[in-house]
């Protein structure tokens, strides 16, 4: 047997992959850049899964609640770093516009993803670091989010059905 340790010194996490050996080659566990893929996850589905985060992170960054809730499937669940669940595309574009518009207005965040899951074929469970940064991008102070998305191809495209995210408190710098 194989371990692979993976560590993210900003979050402070490590976790421990045990793998037999050759299922590394083979795709089963392999980084890509800082991603860690687990699965056989296609270059093409990695590629678009991370493009509905990044249209996710922008929607969020310019406070368009439309755009961010066509990233959601009609059917599907999301509860927010407030703890409250959201079920269905309207529902999270009608909660996000008085959210974006009010007390997010200031607030703005880098997505980055930090591992794909492969859950099924065209289901994938990603893991995303937020960061909070001011509004060209650079990394300010506050809460972190640690995010869960299960994005899933549908007939209108790939798209989240299920999803929660935590706020966290930022690293320590002592």
């Amino acid at each position: 047997m194989t371990s692979i340790k993976v560590e993210d010194v900003e979050w402070q996490m490590a976790a421990v992959f045990t793998v037999a050996p050759g299922l590394r080659e083979r795709g089963t566990v392999m980084t890509d850049g800082d991603i860690l893929v687990v699965g056989e996850i296609s270059a093409e589905t990695q590629a678009a899964v991370t493009g509905v985060v990044k249209a996710l992170e922008k929607a969020f960054n310019v406070k368009d609640p439309i755009a961010l809730s066509e990233q959601f499937a009609r059917q599907t669940s999301w509860t927010n770093a407030m703890g409250t669940r959201l079920d269905g595309r309207e529902s999270i574009a009608e909660s996000g516009a008085p959210a974006l518009k009010g007390f997010l207005r200031d607030s703005y965040a880098r997505y980055d993803v930090v591992k794909l899951l492969e859950i099924a074929p065209e289901v994938i469970a990603v893991t995303v670091a937020q960061t909070p940064t001011d509004e060209s991008g650079n990394p300010v102070e506050g809460a972190h989010g640690a995010t869960l998305y299960v994005i899933a191809k549908r007939t209108d495209g790939w798209k989240i059905v299920a999803g929660q995210n935590t706020a966290i408190e930022p690293p320590s710098t002592r």
